[in-house]
């Protein structure tokens, strides 16, 4: 707004005392002081109101408006109710200065030049805002995305003073605007919000994060339900839960009026548009990796696989050579299916690992598919699988072990993922070694489903594991039927449980330090901070209540055995 338009508003009771020919100039806000100086809270464009409590002689009034001209505010409105006529030398600094002076009539409160400024700059400042999201979403859904969601987050910034940033369903920065948001406030946000979308709650959601109020708006393609909301079935929310983008807006959006609201759901249709985009790019990958998929699952001959490789080595990650080496990834997301919902998890799972490879760091150095445009992921029934090109390693490197790891996948996206699945999802990864040649791909497949039936076999939400975990006890304890664990640990560890319970003697416990001690009593009873003797008490009891011998291999192994599956 101008600030000729002051004056054009009888009822706020404006005088025009100096500055007829400065009335162009832009009001981009409004402030009420009365200190001798407020430029650390001036940041241009302001009507600045004054009480002129800071106001003891006419020396005063030179310094007061040097101080608001070098901030560049838009004008000066004085109050009569103090000092009843605006003092003449404040009246001359302004003109010597060239800087707009309003008198405002004792009967006019500030907060009422206030509400009006603020509703005229942010009625033209949402309506400008609104008029380019508009233009970009024509441009976007009718031609080629001309810079993506940054520019209309640079927007919020710039027009609304909103800080803005596109996140995806783990956490990950995908777009912003301004500073780069904390990783782990990205997943706190990420949590945060699919746990709010898991209650059936129509958006935005309201959280704080470390001291810092935020809004989040659902960002869904047209394909994922755009209009889902209130009302909406459990089975539909999970179909797409994990693989929605978000809009965290560093606001509370709690007393928004609806115009402002409906404008920030146009943003997120138009971000919308961009994340539709990418899917559509992902489908060259995501072919590759099927066909590939589909000559290992087939018995093709290796040299037909190899060549379907060396077409896909390029476009999923250029310049790493022409012989990668190649890991591979399964994936799978389950649902409960108490609610009788029959849920097609095979997308959800496939959209979720393309977003978990991203930006992964492996201890070669490489990196692996660095942006959602060089993921490339197959699937097959419910299961995700992913083809991971890795580097080729120097000759003199030998068969030094590398690509991703676990525990490492899982790190950032635990927590977030935990949350959308809640009570009733989970979802399960197994990891390959790396293989050198077509050869070897079909073994490294079904090494990461076997891994990935070892993490199945684990309690938790999101579990991971690997092939070095292969060549233990471990992979054998999941493919034992429950009810045999179950009859098995019972024989062994609950007498020492009961006895326990009775007595406090801590066996079990004990049972645990020895075996982790290999047997040695001294290490044992250091641990335990024991007599050597006292020790010797307690597994002999052990010994005593199983009619087991803790010297004998075979019974240690089965004490040892019967304690990992309890």
């Amino acid at each position: 707004m101008r600030l000729r338009a002051l004056l054009d508003h009888d009822a706020l009771g404006l005088r025009l005392l100096g500055g007829a020919d400065e009335l162009d100039r832009t009001v981009r806000g409004v402030m009420t002081t009365d200190l001798r100086d407020p430029s650390r809270y001036l940041t241009g464009g302001e009507l600045v109101l004054t009480g002129l409590a800071w106001y003891r002689t006419a020396e005063d009034s030179e310094p007061f408006v040097r101080i608001l001209v070098s901030a560049g505010v838009a004008g000066l409105a004085a109050g009569e109710a103090e000092l009843g006529d605006v003092p003449e030398d404040l009246a001359v600094a302004c003109a010597r200065h060239r800087l707009p002076l309003f008198a405002v009539n004792e009967s006019v409160a500030f907060a009422t030049i206030t509400e009006y400024v603020v509703r005229q700059v942010s009625g033209e400042r949402a309506g400008d805002l609104a008029a380019v999201v508009d233009r970009h979403r024509r441009l976007m859904t009718s031609g080629p995305a001309g810079g993506g969601p940054d520019v209309v987050l640079d927007l919020l910034t710039t027009d609304l003073d909103l800080h803005a940033w596109v996140l995806s369903p783990t956490g990950r920065q995908i777009a912003g605007a301004g500073a780069q948001l904390p990783a782990d406030v990205g997943a706190l946000l990420a949590a945060e919000h699919l746990a709010a979308t898991r209650t059936g709650r129509r958006g935005p959601h309201r959280v704080t994060v470390k001291g810092t109020a935020y809004s989040l708006f659902p960002v869904r393609g047209h394909d994922r339900g755009s209009d889902r909301g209130a009302g909406a079935t459990a089975q539909d929310v999970r179909q797409t839960l994990l693989s929605d983008w978000l809009l965290a807006v560093e606001a509370d959006a709690g007393d928004w009026p609806a115009a402002r609201l409906d404008l920030l759901q146009g943003v997120t249709q138009l971000i919308a548009v961009e994340r539709d985009r990418r899917d559509a790019a992902r489908t060259v990958r995501r072919r590759l990796a099927q066909e590939v998929l589909e000559l290992v699952q087939s018995g093709a001959a290796p040299p037909e696989i190899a060549a379907r490789l060396r077409v896909a080595a390029p476009v999923l990650l250029p310049g790493i050579g022409s012989a990668p080496r190649w890991q591979v990834v399964v994936a799978r997301v389950e649902w409960d299916e108490r609610d009788g919902a029959t849920i097609d998890s095979g997308p959800v799972a496939q959209s979720l690992l393309e977003e978990i490879l991203v930006e992964q760091s492996l201890p070669d150095g490489t990196t692996a598919p660095g942006s959602l445009d060089r993921i490339a992921v197959a699937r097959t029934g419910e299961e995700a699988i992913a083809l991971v090109p890795l580097a080729a390693l120097p000759s003199e490197a030998g068969d030094t072990e590398a690509g991703l790891y676990a525990d490492a996948l899982l790190g950032a996206v635990r927590e977030p993922l935990s949350a959308g699945l809640a009570d009733d999802g989970r979802l399960t990864l197994g990891l390959s070694a790396s293989v050198h040649s077509a050869d070897g791909l079909r073994g490294a497949l079904e090494e990461a489903r076997h891994a990935r039936r070892v993490a199945a076999a684990r309690p938790g939400r999101v579990c991971a594991a690997g092939h070095h975990e292969l060549a233990s006890h471990v992979l054998l304890l999941p493919f034992v039927p429950d009810d045999v664990r179950r009859a098995f640990t019972a024989r062994l560890l609950d007498p020492l449980r009961d006895y326990d319970q009775r007595h406090r003697a801590e066996l079990i416990p004990t049972l645990e330090a020895f075996l982790d001690c290999d047997g040695s009593w001294t290490r044992c009873a250091t641990r335990l901070h024991l007599h050597v003797n006292t020790l010797r008490y307690r597994v002999g009891r052990i010994e005593q209540l199983t009619s087991r011998d803790l010297s004998r291999l075979e019974d240690k192994l089965d004490f040892f055995l019967a304690l990992r599956m309890s």
